[in-house]
């Protein structure tokens, strides 16, 4: 079986460390972005990063894409998304009820009058 491993330099950069050419030229080769093309690379327990794959002629690299992964929910933003209170809802609640047992009264009332 032949050796299809290439004699390229392999290296391993963060996106911002490279000349501003080759950012540009991975700009042209991911024009949509790196969402889909990104890989996540283990470095060891609970270490890893995000990194794409760019090739020139000589160099094969492994950039690295800073990454901003949110684990938690701030509690201003749960607030904002799953707060069962709203304004004025026990007041709607009262008036719905108050309402209810006047049409209740009204008509047991009218069930008198008609007796």
């Amino acid at each position: 079986m032949p050796n299809t491993r290439s004699n390229k330099k392999r290296v391993v950069v963060k996106l911002q460390n490279l000349p501003a050419d080759l950012q540009e030229a991975i700009r042209k080769q991911y024009p949509m972005g790196f969402t889909d093309h990104m890989i996540r690379v283990d470095k060891g327990p609970g270490d890893f990063f995000y990194a794409i794959v760019f090739e020139t002629e000589d160099t094969s690299y492994l950039v690295k894409i800073d990454v901003n992964v949110d684990g938690q929910i701030d509690d201003d933003d749960d607030k904002d998304y799953y707060n069962d209170d709203l304004k004025g809802a026990d007041e709607i609640a009262d008036n719905a009820e108050e309402e209810e047992e006047k049409e209740v009264r009204n008509d047991i009332a009218d069930d008198d009058l008609d007796d």
